[in-house]
C-alpha cells in the first residue's frame, strides 16, 4: 500500500477530541504526506496514558481543540519525507514524545535527554514547521498532541521523535515503552540511580508508580514502599516488587510523610511522586532521608501548579529534588536497552496490560482508566 499512498494524503479513522471532557468522536480525517525530516506511520496499536486523560479534561491552555490525542503507540513506517535516512518504509517504530535529534549538545551528552534543537513542549503543531498534518474532511485543521497523536490510524511524526525497534517484539508490549514503562523504570534506573539495598517510597501506584517499582526492583532496592488511597493496590503492587504499603487515607492524625519516616527510621533513600499533585511532592520531600535522599517528580500536575518548600529545610537537609521527564531516558539509545531486557525476560511488562480493546472502543478505555479499573488498556487498530 505504501507505494500507492506515498506523497498523497491518506483518509483514515481518528478519535477526535472536540470538547474538553466529552467523549472522543470517531470520524474520518485526512493525514497529509510527511514534509522533510518527517515520517508518516500506520499505527498498529496504541495504549492510553493518564496524561491523555489530563489533557482531555483540561479546558485552559495549553489545551486546544479539535485535537487528536494519544502518545503511547507502536507503528509501521508508511512513507518518509526528504532527508530521512534513519528509517525506511516497512520499519517498525515507536513514536516517542521526547525528541532525540542526536545533534545538539544535550542529545550528544549522557547527562541529559532534553533536546535543545526541538525542545519538548505541549504544542498543537509539528516541531519543525509549526503546522498540522491533520484536517477534517471539510478542511478544518486538527491539532497535534505531544508530537505523536496516536489516536489515529495514520499519523505524521518528526524523525527526532521516532525510534526504530526489533519487529520481533509484540506490538501490544512495545507500545508501552513509548511512555509509561520507560518513564517509570527510567526514573529509578537513570534519574535516581537507585542503589542496591536501598529503601524506596513511591507515591501513587498507577502504571507509572508500578513501573518505578519494577525499575527499583531491577536496581536491587531491598525495600519498596507503595503509597496509595486504594488498599487493593498493595496486592497488585506485590507483582511489581512492592514490599510495604501505606494507605494514605488511613494514617489518622499523622501526615503520610511522618508514617514513612517512622517506618524507615529516618526516611527513604529515594521518594517518587507519581500522581501529579504539588502537595504530594511536599510529602515525598519531607520523608526523604536527610544527607543523601532524592525526591523524584514524575506526576503531571496542572500547568502553573506551585510547590511550597521550606528554603531553610532545603539548605540544611542535604536532600535533592529532581524532575524526571520520560525517566531521563534517551529514546534512541536507552529504549533499545529496555526492550532487550524485556525480550531477555529481565523486565516484565506483561502485567501492565490489563485490557485490550478495538480502537472504536476508545471511550470505554477512557472509562476504565478513570474508574481505576485498568493499568494499561491497549487499543488495536485492526482488531
Amino acid at each position: 500500500m505504501a507505494g500507492e499512498t506515498r506523497g498523497k494524503p491518506i483518509r483514515c479513522r481518528a478519535a477526535v477530541c472536540w470538547k474538553a471532557g466529552e467523549p472522543l468522536v470517531m470520524e474520518e480525517v485526512m493525514v497529509a504526506p510527511p514534509l522533510a525530516g518527517e515520517v508518516r506511520i500506520r499505527i498498529i496499536c496504541t495504549s492510553l496514558c493518564h496524561s491523555d486523560i489530563t489533557f482531555w479534561k483540561l479546558k485552559d491552555p495549553p489545551s486546544c481543540v479539535p485535537r487528536i490525542l494519544g502518545h503511547e503507540a507502536v507503528g509501521v513506517v508508511e512513507s518518509v519525507g526528504e532527508d530521512v535516512s534513519e528509517v525506511t518504509e516497512g520499519d517498525i517504530v515507536l513514536p516517542i514524545f521526547m525528541p532525540d535529534c542526536g545533534q545538539c549538545t544535550d542529545c550528544k551528552s549522557e547527562k541529559s535527554n532534553l533536546c535543545s534543537k526541538f525542545p519538548f513542549r505541549i504544542s498543537p503543531w509539528m516541531p519543525r514547521y509549526q503546522s498540522s498534518r491533520f484536517t477534517t474532511l471539510k478542511g478544518e485543521v486538527l491539532y497535534h498532541f505531544l508530537f505523536v497523536s496516536s489516536f489515529s490510524e495514520y499519523t505524521v511524526v518528526d524523525i527526532a521523535n521516532i525510534t526504530k525497534i526489533d519487529p520481533a517484539i509484540p506490538p501490544n508490549r512495545a507500545c508501552l515503552f513509548s511512555c509509561g514503562v520507560s518513564t517509570g523504570v527510567g526514573a529509578a534506573w537513570k534519574t535516581a540511580n537507585v542503589e542496591k539495598g536501598s529503601t524506596v517510597a513511591i507515591f501513587g501506584l498507577g502504571a507509572i508508580g508500578l513501573a518505578v517499582a519494577e525499575g527499583a526492583r531491577l536496581c536491587g532496592a531491598s525495600r519498596i514502599i507503595g503509597v496509595d488511597l486504594n488498599p487493593d493496590k498493595f496486592e497488585i503492587g506485590k507483582k511489581f516488587g512492592i514490599t510495604d504499603f501505606v494507605n494514605s487515607g488511613n494514617c489518622g492524625d499523622k501526615p503520610v510523610s511522618q508514617v514513612i519516616m517512622e517506618m524507615t527510621e529516618g526516611g527513604a533513600d529515594y521518594c517518587f511522586e507519581c500522581v501529579g499533585l504539588a502537595s504530594l511532592v511536599d510529602e515525598a520531600f519531607a520523608c526523604c532521608r536527610k544527607g543523601w535522599g532524592k525526591t523524584i517528580m514524575l506526576g503531571v500536575d496542572k500547568p502553573g501548579s506551585m510547590l511550597k518548600l521550606n528554603s531553610f529545610e532545603i539548605l540544611l537537609s542535604g536532600k535533592s529534588l529532581m524532575g524526571s521527564a520520560y525517566g531521563s531516558i534517551k529514546p534512541k539509545s536507552d529504549v533499545p536497552v529496555l526492550l532487550k531486557r524485556y525480550m531477555d525476560k529481565e523486565l516484565d511488562v506483561d502485567k501492565f496490560v490489563t485490557h485490550e480493546l478495538k480502537f472504536e472502543d476508545i471511550n470505554k478505555a477512557f472509562d476504565l482508566l478513570i474508574e481505576g479499573k485498568s493499568l494499561r488498556c491497549v487499543l488495536w487498530m485492526d482488531k
